[in-house]
């Protein structure tokens, strides 16, 4: 059947089977977040442990950046005595190392243009120069790895500066800088196809969603009927793959049925309404192509975001599934209240299971906005450098995984920060549902054998971690990007 054929590509890597066993053994890792770890291990651009020290004034830098572009340096002095600090002194040898020396320079550039933007002695026209200086440097359509992801940043900075301080500010944190870069903007089959690419060249969606399916499996080994309320739903891939390990268990009672309501978004959201129906339409075709008693729901969220359990449809004897993907290449632009909403709203309703996915940030992040710029451009820094090794560096195809998703996601992310002024959230999901009382469900061994058997198709440089007794980290050498959490309530 045609429809089998499009998730073929997912459904060939199975890592779902409860009997797995490897002879794989754990990587050695340090306790703690990060800690004992030197960020130059993974990164050859820039020296971010330099960075991540003490400033000095930058001024240097901005003549030089001044000479090059023929601005006057003498309009910039007045605005930017001791408003920006960053280390000049870690300057490469721009002639032996000219392309390491340019990636050194995008970083300063783009703290200064954050700096200038909400720092002490913010300057907008500053701010504005900067921009002005690094879209001169570079694009998101070619060069190296910094090059690029400096390139969304200031598109992403860009935005900021144009919509801070006005009406068009709100718009911006709800859709990001860039609202046409959206996920529900690109035609469809770019969507796909990148979705396609990107979990077929790095471990990024697989790890996610077979942490989770594993877990789901083990948990609803002997029900007869299971009801999964997914956040996200994207395109249903994840489903796919617990559909086809459903079917094709040994054990048990027969297939379950699995009933699957998607979460949409409210308000003036067609779009978005419009593509969950058409996963629902994918789904159902594959579900019946294999054999698996299924059905399809959606539920609107508020206006505003906000989830309310009652307008579940729930159904005595189903176990509750609540699935909650917030990582690559998942939703950028849900707020932190729409979360919490959905997951506080999830507790109230007595789940067997909730599983969690989400991207990870630095440990102890300054507050503030330039603070936490700096660990999200540390982040996806690793995130790009981590791709390098599954994509050609300047292919096409990793061209139009970075436009339709790796761009929206940055925009997303600074938006949010910016609406905080640095503040907000600052801890994980994973620490937040501790709080509220959730408690967390051992990962198995299993499901941890799978995931370094899963790591093992990748470059070395991917591995994985466990932390505490319900936590896997899919890590890039020495930066967490992302983790998998088990939780009940």
């Amino acid at each position: 059947m045609a429809m089998a054929m499009d998730f073929d590509y997912f459904l060939d890597l199975q890592f779902c089977s409860t009997t797995t066993t490897t002879t794989t053994t754990a990587t050695p890792t340090t306790s703690g977040d990060n800690q004992g770890c030197n960020w130059n291990d993974w990164s050859p651009v820039v020296d971010w442990q330099a960075l991540s020290g003490g400033h000095d004034d930058f001024h240097d830098l901005i003549d030089s950046m001044m000479d090059d572009s023929g601005l006057n340096p003498s309009r910039v002095d007045n605005e930017t005595s001791n408003s920006v600090s960053i280390d000049t002194t870690m300057a490469l040898d721009e002639e032996s190392n000219g392309e390491d020396f340019k990636g050194l320079r995008l970083v300063h550039l783009l703290i200064a243009a954050a700096e200038a933007l909400t720092g002490a002695n913010k300057s907008r026209e500053l701010t504005r120069v900067i921009l002005v200086r690094l879209r001169e440097l570079v694009s998101p359509n070619d060069g190296t790895n910094m090059e690029r992801l400096a390139a969304y940043f200031t598109d992403a900075l860009q935005g900021l500066l144009e919509g801070a301080g006005g009406a068009h500010s709100k718009y911006l944190i709800t859709n990001g800088p860039y609202h046409h870069h959206q996920r529900d903007e690109h035609h469809q089959n770019d969507v796909l196809a990148a979705f396609e690419l990107l979990q077929d060249m790095s471990p990024h969606v697989k790890f996610g969603h077979f942490t989770a399916n594993q877990a789901i499996l083990e948990a609803v080994a002997n029900d007869r009927r299971v009801h999964i309320v997914d956040y996200d739903i994207m395109e249903g891939i994840q489903w796919a793959s617990l559909m086809q390990a459903l079917v094709s268990r040994k054990d048990g009672p027969p297939t379950p049925h699995l009933r699957i309501t998607a979460l949409s978004r409210g308000g003036s959201g067609r779009r978005s309404i419009g593509t969950i129906q058409e996963t629902g339409r994918r789904l159902i075709a594959f579900a019946a192509s294999i054999g698996q008693p299924f059905s399809f729901h959606q539920c609107r969220l508020d206006s505003d975001e906000t989830f309310r359990p009652s307008v579940l449809k729930l159904v005595r004897g189903e176990a509750l599934i609540i699935n909650c993907m917030l990582h690559l290449p998942h939703f950028s632009y849900r707020a932190p209240d729409s979360i919490s909403s959905f997951l506080s709203g999830a507790k109230t309703l007595n789940p067997r299971l909730v599983t969690l996915v989400e991207e990870e940030t630095g440990p102890n992040v300054d507050e503030g906005f330039v603070g936490r710029f700096m660990d999200s451009l540390h982040h996806y820094s690793a995130v790009y450098d981590s791709l390098e090794a599954g994509f050609p560096m300047q292919s096409r195809a990793r061209a139009l995984v970075e436009r339709v998703f790796l761009g929206p996601r940055i925009s997303g992310s600074l938006a949010r920060i910016f609406q905080t002024h640095g503040g907000g959230k600052s801890c994980s999901w994973g620490e937040w549902m501790t709080g509220v009382g959730f408690k967390g469900v051992n990962i198995s061994y299993a499901n941890n054998c799978q995931a370094k058997l899963l790591l093992g198709l990748f470059n070395d440089g991917y591995r994985v971690e466990e932390l505490g007794n319900n936590r896997l980290v899919l890590g890039w050498k020495c930066r967490r990007l992302l983790s998998a959490s088990v939780w009940t309530s």
